[in-house]
C-alpha cells in the first residue's frame, strides 16, 4: 500500500497537518477541521494509500512546505513554489485553480469566483469545492468571503481566516 507521509506544523492560526505523497504536497490543512476525516479519506482513496508520521519515513517536500509556510507566516513570502497533488472531481480541481488565481492580498465573494469561471448560477458548488481544498493557505480558499464583505466558513475557523487576511493586508477589516 502507498504511504501519505504527515506531518504536523504549528502556526501562528492553529495546527496544520501536512502531507505528501510521491515527492508532491497534497495536504495543508487545519488539523482539527470539522471536515478532516471527508478530506483525509478522499486522500487516500485517491492514491491508494494510508497515512504514516514522519517517523516512518522522510519527505522533502514537507520540509521545503515547512520552510515556505515559515516565511509566509513571517511576512517574507507571497507565493508558494511546491509541487502539489490535487485529489478531487474535475469541477472541484477547476474551482482549485481558480482560488490559485487570487492574488496575495486581495478577496473575492464566492459569487466573484464562480462568475470568474463563467458561471455565477455555480455559486454553491463553488462553496461547497472551497470547503473541500485539501492544501489551505497554498490553495488560497480564505482569501474568499462573503458578497457582503463578511467572513463566512473556513477550515481553520473565523479566526484564523481574519488572521491570514490580515497578514495579507494589514488594512482588511470585515
Amino acid at each position: 500500500m502507498d504511504k501519505i507521509i504527515i506531518q504536523y506544523l504549528k502556526s501562528p492560526c492553529g495546527e496544520l497537518l501536512l502531507g505528501s505523497f510521491e515527492d508532491k504536497l497534497c495536504l495543508c490543512g487545519w488539523r482539527y477541521r470539522k471536515m478532516r476525516p471527508a478530506i483525509d479519506n478522499r486522500l487516500k482513496k485517491g492514491v491508494g494509500g494510508d497515512f504514516v508520521e514522519g517517523t516512518e519515513g522522510t519527505s522533502e517536500v514537507l520540509d521545503r512546505t515547512t520552510q515556505q509556510l515559515q516565511e509566509y507566516f513571517s511576512g517574507n513570502r507571497k507565493q508558494f513554489d511546491l509541487p502539489l497533488l490535487t485529489i478531487g472531481t474535475p469541477f472541484q480541481q477547476a474551482v482549485w485553480e481558480a482560488l490559485r488565481r487570487v492574488p496575495y492580498g486581495r478577496t473575492l465573494s464566492y459569487l466573484q469566483l464562480a462568475e470568474r469561471m463563467g458561471n455565477r448560477k455555480a455559486i454553491r458548488a463553488v462553496a461547497s469545492a472551497n470547503g473541500a481544498n485539501a492544501l489551505s493557505i497554498l490553495i488560497p480558499c480564505h482569501r474568499i468571503i462573503g458578497a457582503n464583505g463578511q467572513l463566512v466558513g473556513y477550515g481553520g475557523g473565523l479566526g484564523a481566516k481574519k488572521k491570514l487576511l490580515k497578514l495579507e493586508n494589514p488594512s482588511f477589516s470585515a
